[in-house]
């Protein structure tokens, strides 16, 4: 499990209960509102829009759901969110940024700084670790989507920069300026990706040994269950043998 794999992983290893499913399409719609506001309620015309449609439907959100996020923000019903990014420490000294979307900015503040605090973390400044990451873009495959050397191929003709392929799936990296270019050619050649996202990448990823990783493990479902919190980064790096021995 690496720092890149965040809620979806988390999902599968917990099990898709309703619970976790309900909070999962609230920030799916939280973000779908937050980037129709921002610009165009097209999500042809609106990139940051056409990403958060593409993730809600990877998750199989209703088209329903979906329209009703997007017809929110143009009438003009919707809160006004704040996008707050904190950074921090977690077990093992491995450096998380937590990126949030609130309309109560000292709720969220408080809820994280305690999850940190109370899972071996310590909240840090801003800038204290994202200079550890690299800000770029992450177009996402499910593994049936091809084998490694198609994803190559079809990732070098877009024009991506690097690509990792696993038994979970293939992230393609691009920079931030040519994600959705990119995006939309990897779309002609090898259909719908999963997510179409901005990202941070570790540029030193931190090996954690079973002892800590649990109470890191702990620390980032904390985090990404809190209505708030939209996406955990991370530079750790978690081994499969202690994932299933963490059950």
């Amino acid at each position: 499990m690496a720092g890149h794999s965040k809620f979806k992983n988390i999902m599968h290893r917990k099990g898709a209960q309703d619970k976790k499913r309900s909070a999962m399409f609230s920030k799916l719609s939280r973000e779908i509102t937050v980037a129709a506001k921002m610009g165009l309620p097209d999500p042809d015309m609106n990139a940051r829009l056409r990403a958060a449609v593409l993730a809600a439907k990877a998750q199989s959100m209703p088209k329903d759901n979906i329209q009703r996020s997007i017809d929110k923000a143009s009438a003009g019903d919707a809160e006004n969110y704040e996008e707050i990014r904190y950074e921090g420490f977690g077990p093992g000294g491995v450096s998380l940024i937590v990126e949030a979307l609130s309309d109560n900015r000292n709720r969220t503040a408080t809820n994280v700084r305690t999850a940190f605090s109370k899972n071996g973390g310590n909240l840090g400044a801003s800038g204290s670790v994202s200079h550890g990451f690299e800000r770029v873009g992450l177009i996402e495959y499910p593994a049936r989507a091809g084998d490694a050397d198609k994803i190559l191929e079809a990732a070098i003709e877009a024009g991506a920069d690097d690509v990792e392929s696993d038994e979970d799936g293939h992230r393609i990296w691009t920079g931030i300026d040519s994600l959705h270019e990119v995006a939309k050619a990897l779309e002609t050649a090898l259909g719908e990706p999963e997510a179409v996202k901005l990202a941070w990448r570790p540029q030193t990823p931190v090996e954690v040994g079973e002892e800590q990783a649990g109470q890191l493990v702990k620390l980032i479902d904390t985090l990404e269950e809190d209505d708030d919190v939209q996406t955990v980064w991370g530079n750790y790096e978690i081994s499969d043998e202690v994932m299933e021995r963490l059950g």
